[in-house]
């Protein structure tokens, strides 16, 4: 879809460089954006179309064209842009490191206003940051917590577990009572990235060291791989599909339906639950750490990111600065049970009973671990973990031996 906000005759943007209508005066930005929908919700075309109007009435200067795409298709589109010599303005998708590394993109501070720049939440605009300048101007986020059946955990007498020790004790007690998963393990191909990246996180690792550096074969890695194959997986406690076969859409139908007591999902598993025929009554708490003690909290995030035109560069900044106003920033949120990017929207939303679905979730934003999108070579570091994990965990897997060729990888 393309969504123009129709914006007048008015005079040319003041401050603006050249690309300017010529007879209309005015300036045209182009957008390309991710859809966020699904079967059941309305898609994100509207939430653009919404925005680009209000700017447009504020702005009478600046047209604005919003195209909105699937995920599986926006970066080839923007690929294509690009190569044509169309290059869009900005550009709302899930990764902006190789177009930053060929120097094409904007740093935020080039286009953003202080404030607007200075309200990010902070563990998001550091996972924004490539060469220690923001090019990833966070618009999305989400998290990965361990949702727990209450119903079942109620009537085997069970709390939330703490820690891995307790972790084990719940399932062998959830498993002894029937219980097909007592906690569900997707490590199969479809986003095994996430989920080892959520257990390596609780036991004190994860992909990168603290100079955000690869750092996939860590001693703490191997360990946590280790505790999972011979302490949960081996004892049978995750359930009758192996991790490695086991996607994560098929574990959180485990869980909607009641056969999976536990799973690690993102925040849209409450929008799944809400639509499901299956009434679910469910708790939300982070994944337990080998020892108790608070861990990262995985997490993720799409960007925005402003390609480099002088001409359309101070009217760039206007439209993200108004993207970024706390209307819009807790409205996209609240609307796809994602986190807010911004410290004000979250204080705001927390303060908020009716975003108290999202409390726990938001309680993590100050300490999230992203995946390294600021490593070019990421997305294949990312297939070769969703190709290779699985295999670290079954009965004659060996973990350091997978994590080192996935290692090589990223080398």
């Amino acid at each position: 879809m393309a969504v123009t906000a129709a914006l007048g005759l008015a005079a040319g943007l003041s401050g603006c460089g050249g690309g300017a209508d010529a007879e209309s005066g005015t300036v045209s930005l182009t957008v390309v954006a991710t859809n966020y929908g699904d079967s059941v919700r309305k898609n994100s075309e509207g939430y653009w179309d919404r925005v680009a109007l209000a700017f447009g009435a504020e702005h009478p200067g600046i047209d604005v064209d919003v195209q909105v795409h699937d995920p599986d298709e926006v970066d080839e589109k923007v690929a294509e842009l690009v190569e044509r010599g169309e290059t869009p303005d900005i550009v709302q998708t899930d990764s902006y490191s190789e177009y930053a590394a060929r120097d094409l993109l904007y740093s935020a501070d080039e286009v953003l206003s202080v404030p607007v720049q200075a309200s990010f939440v902070r563990s998001l605009a550091n996972a924004g940051e490539m060469d220690r300048a923001q090019y990833g101007m966070p618009f999305t986020a989400s998290t990965r917590l361990l949702y727990y059946n209450k119903d079942l955990f109620a009537q085997a007498g069970l709390e939330p577990p703490k820690t891995w020790d307790e972790l084990v004790a719940a399932a062998r007690v959830l498993k002894a009572r029937g219980v097909a998963y007592p906690i569900a393990v997707p490590l199969g191909p479809e986003e095994a990235e996430a989920e080892t990246l959520t257990w390596l996180l609780a036991g004190d690792g994860g992909y990168t060291d603290s100079t955000n550096r690869y750092d996939i074969a860590s001693a703490a890695n191997v360990a946590t791989l280790t505790w999972l194959k011979e302490d949960l997986i081996g004892e049978g406690l995750t359930g009758p599909v192996p991790p490695g076969d086991l996607n994560r859409g098929e574990a959180v139908e485990a869980f909607l339906t009641g056969e999976a007591a536990m799973v690690n999902a993102p925040l849209s598993l409450i929008r799944q639950i809400r639509d499901s025929s299956d009434s679910v009554p469910y708790g939300a708490v982070p994944l337990p750490s080998r020892d108790g003690k608070e861990t990262p909290t995985m997490g993720t995030a799409d960007w925005v990111v402003a390609f480099r035109n002088d001409d359309h560069r101070t009217a760039i900044g206007q439209f993200l600065d108004f993207l970024y106003t706390d209307k819009y920033v807790t409205e996209q949120a609240a609307q796809y049970e994602l986190l807010p990017v911004t410290t004000s929207a979250a204080d705001a939303m927390r303060a908020d009973k009716a975003h108290k679905p999202l409390w726990n979730g938001l309680d993590t934003l100050q300490n999230l671990r992203l995946y390294p999108v600021a490593e070019t070579n990421w997305s294949e570091v990312a297939t070769e973990i969703r190709r290779r994990i699985g295999k670290a965990v079954t009965p004659d897997g060996d973990p350091e031996e997978v994590l080192e060729s996935i290692a090589k990888v990223a080398r």
